[in-house]
């Protein structure tokens, strides 16, 4: 098949969370399969590679380098300073005008896709701007929600003429004085996705849903949730770019080794468990939880901390803070490091993740692949990726806590302690991780099989009436 990609982010290219891997990981994968893949996306600084659209205000750049190709939108409305997201209202006009030039520049190039899939708010209004592409008639379209807490809402005054009055001639937000990007694209997209089946049946309930429930549960059928992959040419002891030594899954004494270096490098002692977490600083993530819970874990346990992530100023200051107070058992790094997040990951023995909600998470499936195991909340795609382990029969990958509190959490760390001081315990805890198969390869499966289901239903001819 024929599939165009339409993101704000593709990973290396513009990156700030997992949409950026997800993208990129699921577009390999299919063009590894033989289907012919390329991915739109904005180009957020001066425009480079070769240019093969100039007009209607934007031009296309084809990047030669990617893994698959990848044209790249500039236009001044998206602007060339090289953020991402402005994080203000100009977000709306400059998400409204890549929409707007990707929907044109489909239309205008040579290759015609049979399937546009478009994920995040940022692209939602693709599938009702190309139903007005004659070019684009025969294309099925799927949206993909990364996290339905990020929707494109915003006052219709922050439109520029030309949204206001597509919003006004589809009829979204009729008799509201705001819009919102992502409303419109699960009304229009042939098939809505989001990115595991617990998420999918969370989202569908008043409680979770963000105030787009009911209408995803209208889409029946055509709303269904499909896990994440991971690209294991990136996210594997065996090839991991970023950790030393490199190491075969089930090495026991390499994975060690990167421990050692890992402790070294953040200044820790190297005689307890190591607890990673590598997060954005938000309350969804769960982070306050593990704030508060830390100078209980600091008395009762022997554990040492190694937490990489910002956000919120508070936490920033309170981890800042710990790590200042007990500099041998805590560390604390403010950002994101690539290096540092892959070796985290790879040398700790647990990594933590503590979210209130959480459509997918990659961390943990990363953690996974390296005998890290994970201590997750009942939520989302953890609770569809993570399963708690039984001593008695053995079986499970890592500690599942139910409930979104201090006490919750401070449960679900203390078990995997008690596992890791029983070396039986800890070693089959550690198999049972690394044997799980949550490549990209596998996971996109179900979207060929969706695919091919919005083809064929969109090439039946019509029942007469």
């Amino acid at each position: 098949m024929r599939i165009l990609m339409v993101s704000a982010e593709l990973a290396p290219l513009a990156k700030t969370g997992g949409l950026a891997d997800a993208v990129a990981g699921l577009s390999s994968a299919l063009a590894d399969k033989g289907h012919d893949v390329r991915v739109l996306m904005p180009e957020y600084a001066e425009p480079s590679g070769a240019t093969v659209y100039d007009g209607g205000g934007f031009t296309v750049a084809l990047a030669e380098s990617a893994p698959v190709p990848v044209y790249r939108i500039a236009s001044p409305e998206i602007g060339s300073d090289g953020r991402i997201y402005a994080g203000d209202e100009s977000d709306a006009a400059r998400f409204w005008a890549f929409s707007r030039a990707a929907t044109e520049a489909a239309a205008a190039l040579a290759w015609r896709p049979d399937i546009v899939h478009c994920h995040d708010w940022h692209a939602a209004l693709v599938p009702a701007l190309a139903a007005r592409q004659p070019a684009l008639e025969g294309a099925g379209t799927v949206l993909t929600l990364h996290n339905i807490g990020f929707q494109g809402a915003y006052p219709r005054n922050a439109l520029p003429e030309d949204a206001a009055a597509f919003f006004a001639s589809i009829g979204d937000g009729a008799g509201r004085d705001w819009i919102n990007f992502l409303e419109t694209g699960i009304r229009r997209a042939s098939a809505v996705t989001t990115v595991s089946p617990t998420y999918a049946r969370e989202i569908s309930t008043p409680e979770l849903g963000m105030g787009l429930d009911a209408l995803l549960r209208e889409r029946g059928d055509d709303f269904v949730g499909i896990l994440n992959g991971v690209d294991y040419k990136q996210w594997s002891p065996e090839t991991d770019p970023f950790i030393t030594p490199r190491f075969r899954i089930g090495d026991g004494d390499g994975k060690r080794r990167v421990k050692r270096a890992l402790v070294t490098e953040l200044g820790l002692t190297d005689d307890a468990p190591l607890i990673g977490a590598v997060s954005r600083l938000f309350e969804q993530k769960g982070i306050d939880l593990l704030v508060a819970a830390l100078p209980v874990l600091l008395e009762r346990t022997r554990a040492r901390f190694a937490v990489l992530g910002s956000g919120d100023p508070d936490l920033e200051s309170a981890l800042t803070a710990a790590a200042k107070a007990q500099p041998d058992r805590v560390a604390f790094r403010c950002g994101y490091d690539e290096g540092l997040a892959h070796r985290i990951i790879a040398g700790s023995d647990c990594l933590v993740v503590p979210s209130r909600y959480e459509p997918c998470g990659l961390t943990q499936l990363y953690a996974l692949r390296y005998g890290t195991v994970p201590i997750v909340r009942k939520t989302g795609g953890l609770a569809d990726t993570v399963t708690h382990y039984d001593p008695h029969t053995g079986d499970g990958t890592g500690s599942v806590f139910e409930h979104a509190d201090v006490t919750g959490l401070i449960w679900g760390i203390t078990t995997a302690l008690e596992w890791y001081a029983s070396p039986t315990d800890w070693e089959r805890l550690r198999r049972n991780a690394e044997r799980l198969d949550f490549s990209w390869r596998r996971q996109s499966e179900p979207y060929e099989a969706l695919y091919w289901r919005i083809a064929e239903r969109r090439a039946r001819p019509s029942t007469p009436s």
